[in-house]
């Protein structure tokens, strides 16, 4: 499954975007450490993409040496609007099915964008993934990352002005390098 086209994107997002711009500075430790998964979903509805998520929490509960998890889904929710819609059922899953504080879901999209922002800012890229996917984190761990990591308030002001630094061309003609990559 590694060498599926999504995945082979998602990772050399991860790598040279993520982890080389420092955008989580917690993520290269996990990668290093080959502690991320990463899956693709066929999902082709809501319900399908959900019970994807729910599988995938139940495997992070049986799995505890993968401390995160990312669910590629490139058959549905294209538009961010609908992503960014479907994040509220998301988030309803979690609840119900009693994963609230033990994991939470962080979104990337291709096209991202932040409320207040114009859809061509490059403080978007922050967000910005080859596919739509859903980040699935560990509570407990990002917890004690935090705590462990200086001033992790400076953390969104710093990627903002490091986007604005580099430009929304350039970030746009990366993003797409990295499905290129895949192909």
């Amino acid at each position: 499954m590694s060498d599926l086209p999504e995945i082979i994107a998602v990772k050399h997002w991860l790598e040279h975007t993520v982890i080389e711009l420092n955008l989580c500075p917690f993520a290269k430790r996990e990668w290093l450490q080959n502690r991320i998964r990463f899956t693709v979903s066929k999902a082709n509805t809501h319900q399908q993409l959900l019970d994807a998520l729910q599988a995938e929490l139940q495997h992070l509960d049986q799995h505890q040496t993968t401390e995160t998890s990312l669910i590629i889904h490139p058959l549905i929710l294209q538009r961010f609007e609908d992503y960014n819609d479907f994040l509220d059922d998301a988030d309803a899953l979690l609840i119900k099915q009693g994963y609230q504080g033990r994991y939470q879901i962080a979104s990337f999209h291709p096209q991202y964008q932040f409320a207040g922002t114009r859809p061509e800012d490059a403080e978007n890229y922050t967000n910005r993934s080859p596919f739509p996917l859903l980040h699935l984190l560990r509570e407990a761990s990002l917890e004690k990352a935090i705590a462990n990591y200086p001033d992790t308030a400076s953390i969104p002001g710093r990627n903002i002005r490091l986007m604005n630094d580099i430009g929304a061309a350039k970030l746009l003609q990366q993003l797409n390098a990295h499905v290129k990559q895949s192909r």
